[in-house]
């Protein structure tokens, strides 16, 4: 009985893992979807850089506001309810995208349809719930894969937009998540156990915040998701702009960044469980610099006077190159993203919910600010590599940071270490 008792529950969570990672994947194709039909509302209305990047980043601000209380709702009432009002609440905006012509209706409802972010906080809270501190990094790897949701526009949306135009997107994407709603709420199951904050009020959940840890894995988030996020959205114009690709061939290889960003996280987090979160983050932030101080380079040509005439030498990055540079810059995220979180199981294991929703917000206000900086640098500087400027400067700080604050928990960890191997002798 005992065996069976434990065989149903494997079975389960190993299903509420799968719809979960399902949902958020369609979720977050949903939340970057303004990445590809941007492209065109761009055009038809006129916008400028910065007004674009606002129209691409104002989903990601409802998305990263509202991963705070629902994760904090997630840990009051249990994952299942919340995910499914969350999933239909964006249904009818999603809808409407499809018939709006000004640029504020398309600000208005694009926030609407933004909480289809906070998604993550549900989701992961109500999977790591499901799975011991030993599976927990790999399990949130598995559903934080649902950051390919990302791609799965890359893939779908171009092609909808080149045969039936932008104003079908939104609309087939609102029949499908219909869908997956249904689909989720036959494979999922609630545990009455889960509910850990029933009984704790909101300002005891805030009281998080004092801790100064959890303020370093915040800024960490905000660059390893944040800088996904806003990667994810600029991409495909970017590959426009700068290497004068159609929005198919560009979307296309936009998602060579985003879908092993996305995948590998679940190594990600089976990383972080062997080898500890804050190796795998380390290792993140300086491949991370590496990448970005090559991308940062912008297309230049250099005339140099010889005694025959002008020598031209053109110095620019290669798209190949720069593709190969971006391919491995989402390697790095991927797994960063897997062990931030990893930190955040190993630490607040009883109110997970509410430090995912702490850091997720982290997270996503960094994919929402950065695409605006984008945009305004961009305006500003008419360098279209500045954008990877930005990035570049926020790592280095990133990794400052962390050596300085990590500094203390390194040499703990090798002291344990230590002592670890002096008693197995």
């Amino acid at each position: 009985m005992g065996l069976s008792m434990i065989k149903s529950h494997t079975a389960q969570a190993n299903s509420v893992l799968a719809a979960n990672t399902i949902a958020f994947t369609a979720c977050f194709a949903v939340w970057v979807m303004f990445s590809i039909i941007g492209i065109p509302i761009k055009e038809l209305l006129e916008l400028s850089e910065t007004q674009f990047g606002l129209l691409v980043a104002t989903p990601i601000l409802t998305g990263s506001i509202f991963r705070l209380p629902v994760g904090m709702l997630t840990d009051r009432v249990g994952g299942r309810i919340v995910y499914m009002v969350l999933m239909l609440a964006m249904i009818i905006p999603l809808w409407f995208i499809g018939s709006a012509t000004e640029y504020w209706q398309f600000l208005v409802l694009g926030l609407f349809v933004g909480i289809a972010g906070a998604s993550f906080s549900v989701g992961i809270a109500y999977t790591a719930k499901w799975f011991d501190k030993e599976h927990q990094g790999f399990a949130m790897g598995i559903f934080g894969a649902g950051n390919a949701g990302a791609a799965l526009t890359k893939f779908i949306a171009p092609s909808l937009v080149v045969a039936y135009g932008w104003q079908v997107v939104p609309k087939v994407y609102a029949v499908a998540m219909l869908v997956i709603i249904i689909t989720y709420w036959m494979f999922t199951y609630e545990d009455p156990a889960h509910h850990t904050a029933k009984n704790v009020s909101v300002k005891d959940q805030l009281k998080a915040l004092n801790d100064p840890k959890l303020w370093k894995y915040m800024q960490y988030y905000s660059l390893v998701f944040g800088g996904f996020v806003a990667l994810s959205l600029w991409m495909t114009k970017y590959y426009i702009n700068e290497y004068g690709f159609d929005l198919k061939t560009a979307a296309l290889l936009a998602a060579i960044f985003v879908l092993p960003s996305g995948v590998i996280r679940a190594l990600g987090g089976w990383f972080s469980d062997k080898y500890g979160a804050y190796k795998v983050t380390w290792w993140v932030m300086w491949v991370s610099l590496v990448c970005l101080f090559f991308m940062s380079y912008p297309q230049t040509s250099l005339v140099i006077k010889t005694t025959t005439g002008d020598a031209l030498f053109d110095l620019s990055l290669n798209v190949w190159v720069f593709t190969a540079l971006l391919f491995v810059l989402g390697i790095a995220w991927g797994f960063g993203k897997a062990s931030v979180f990893k930190f955040l199981s190993d630490e607040y294991p009883n109110n997970i919910g509410v430090v995912s929703g702490i850091v997720g917000l982290a997270g996503g206000l960094g994919g929402f600010l950065l695409p605006i900086m984008f945009g305004v640098l961009i305006d500003l500087t008419g360098i279209n590599s500045v954008i990877f400027m930005l990035l570049y400067g926020a790592t280095a700080v990133s990794l400052i940071w962390m050596h300085f604050t990590f500094g203390k928990y390194k040499r703990t960890d090798n002291t344990k270490q230590a002592h670890a191997s002096v008693s197995t002798k």
